[in-house]
């Protein structure tokens, strides 16, 4: 009798509930307005509710989403109750069919998981799993994200969601540079640009991880590596596919991970600027590719993944409901891994030097192309999209001979790439070409949001010896494409080489205390260049602006330029005088980094 009457009563509830569900159709308020669509859109109708594990309480709720796209709600922590109308986002599952196609977890589709790994009632882990459709094969699909965010600060920021369109988007910020993904403070997610469908297996992934470190507690950005396993890809070739061990998967698969690390970049905030308005201020990048490391040990088991087996059934792929583990380099071993383990044939460094970066994931590398052509994916320095068009110096060691250390040069006071056999700066001295967080993705185009500009300065450094220290400067300062002005280190019977930094054991507080050094020093400099120019009669009042630094950066950049122009013009009084040894005593205190040798 009890049980007739436990069922009457829930078969009543539910009933009531349907019965409300599918007249509430007033459309909710944030519906496709011109305000952020923060949350899942709560209008939804039809809904329906089933208990898997016959236990009283439903697992599952299905309905519909603006009256129109079918959902499913996936309890997995056994906590919802008839009457919700959807579940929780702690540690549950929510399926979006949005092509309508009577499947969940198949092409088009949309699905998000949370999950609560230590259980204190919020999640640690969300998953989005956003699949294009079937025609893109055989490479990345750009249209795709299979990405794990894991919320390693506990903030509860993790994935943002565009709900009026049903899609991520990863690029969408507050102000200048706060973005809305978790990107700020200590976070890590794994990524790849492909459909789960395509790929072999999901507990591998491309940005594997892309990890963000928050030094000081202030919830920002100090420091950030981005490790890649660039995956194989299905080839038209069988011997390539045989290969890559593609004859034993389906056919369906398209993209099998080497398991190795081959691309690794790491940047930093070296004056530590950001905050509240600046919330992105990397100021330099390495880069190494090559062999790289293998991760095969890196596996991190999770014990909130795998959830409700159950439920497996309503998805057209299901696998990533079964993974309980993930291979990738965390936090505490990613940095060593790459300097210790990785065997590289390549190092880069980018210098943002006009400090208009404001990208979440790093300075931009520039590529070693021509130095003068300028243009998105036209065979110059700033050939990748997410370059800074000008501004930026980059260094070169195309055969990773000095093994990603470095050094700071007399000649300039500035650090440079130990083994690069060549670098370029393209001054942009005002920032003018503002590069900010660079556009180029989700609403704002395919486009630099940068201004064009067709002329502009540019030093060029070789090491013309192979000792691996820059030994020879050329300028065009005029913009004309030609360098109208060289200078050699070994002419002037300068020593180039300098102490090693080794970058391998050197943290972040240690590169700031570094940079600290070298932007003091550069000022110090400076402050010396106008004692000297005085003995010259030259008027420094002009200069006055660059007398008035207010910031650790700005004695860096009105160190370096006021040291430079007072350079220039005290060579400019050698030249009218015709005195080439007072020239060559100029030139020679100045790139030895030591006024005190121009008496």
């Amino acid at each position: 009798m009890f049980t007739k009457f436990r069922i009457f009563c829930i078969a009543f509830i539910l009933c009531v509930t349907q019965t409300w569900a599918q007249k509430n159709s007033i459309p909710y308020w944030n519906k496709n307005t011109q305000l952020l669509p923060w949350r899942f859109v709560p209008s939804i109708t039809n809904i329906t509710y089933e208990d898997l594990d016959k236990d009283g309480d439903p697992d599952i709720l299905r309905a519909l989403l603006n009256g129109e796209i079918p959902i499913l709600w996936i309890d997995d922590n056994d906590n919802m109750k008839y009457g919700d109308k959807e579940g929780d986002t702690v540690d549950d599952c929510l399926l979006i069919d949005k092509n309508k196609d009577g499947k969940f977890a198949g092409p088009h589709d949309f699905s998000l998981d949370w999950a609560d790994e230590d259980k204190n009632g919020k999640a640690d882990i969300q998953l989005i799993v956003s699949n294009a459709g079937t025609k893109v094969r055989n490479y990345f699909d750009w249209g795709a994200d299979f990405m794990y965010v894991l919320d390693d600060d506990q903030d509860n920021i993790m994935h943002y969601v565009d709900w009026n369109k049903i899609a991520m988007q990863a690029w969408e910020h507050n102000g200048h540079a706060n973005f809305f993904y978790d990107y700020s403070g200590n976070s890590t997610f794994l990524k790849m640009h492909g459909s789960s469908f395509r790929i072999d297996d999901l507990r591998y992934n491309w940005e594997n991880p892309f990890i963000f470190y928050d030094e000081d507690g202030d919830k920002l950005t100090e420091m950030a590596i981005r490790l890649v396993d660039t995956p194989h890809f299905r080839d038209t070739s069988a011997t390539k596919n045989t290969q890559n061990g593609f004859d034993k998967v389906p056919q369906d698969i398209d993209i099998i991970f080497t398991k190795r690390i081959d691309y690794a970049a790491i940047t930093w905030d070296l004056d530590n600027d950001n905050g509240p308005g600046n919330e992105f201020d990397f100021d330099m990048s390495m880069l190494f590719k090559g062999k790289g490391f293998s991760y095969q040990d890196q596996g991190h088991h999770f014990k909130s993944l795998k959830a409700l087996p159950e439920a497996n059934k309503f998805f057209d792929d299901s696998r990533w409901r079964s993974i309980d583990t993930l291979f990738y380099p965390d936090r505490d071993t990613a940095y060593a891994m790459t300097y210790k383990q990785g065997d590289w044939q390549e190092c880069r460094i980018v210098f943002d030097e006009d400090d208009d970066c404001n990208r979440w994931e790093r300075v931009e590398f520039y590529d070693p192309k021509d130095i003068f052509t300028i243009g998105v994916e036209k065979g110059g320095l700033d050939h990748n999209k997410q370059a800074d068009a000008l501004g930026d110096r980059g260094e070169f060691d195309m055969d990773n001979s000095g093994k990603g250390k470095l050094y700071i040069g007399a000649f300039d006071g500035r650090i440079h790439l130990y083994g690069a056999e060549w670098g370029a700066w393209r001054i942009d001295q005002t920032a003018y070409s503002f590069q900010g967080f660079g556009g180029q993705y989700d609403r704002w185009g395919r486009d630099r949001l940068q201004r064009p500009q067709d002329k502009f300065a540019t030093v060029k450094y070789t090491d013309t010896d192979k000792n691996g220290f820059i030994d020879q400067l050329e300028y065009d300062l005029d913009g004309d494409k030609v360098f109208e002005d060289k200078i050699s280190l070994l002419a002037l019977g300068i020593d180039d080489k300098q102490a090693l930094i080794n970058t391998a054991e050197t943290s972040y507080q240690d590169f700031k205390a570094i940079f600290n050094t070298v932007a003091e020093n550069m000022w110090l400099k400076a402050q010396k260049a106008v004692e000297k120019a005085k003995k010259f009669n030259i008027n420094t009042f002009h200069y006055a602006f660059y007398l008035q630094p207010h910031s650790l950066h700005e004695k860096y950049d009105f160190g370096y330029w006021l040291n430079f122009y007072l350079y220039q013009d005290m060579r400019y009084e050698a030249k009218v005088k015709k005195d080439k040894k007072l020239l060559q005593s100029i030139d020679k205190a100045y790139y030895a980094g030591n006024w005190d040798l121009l008496n």
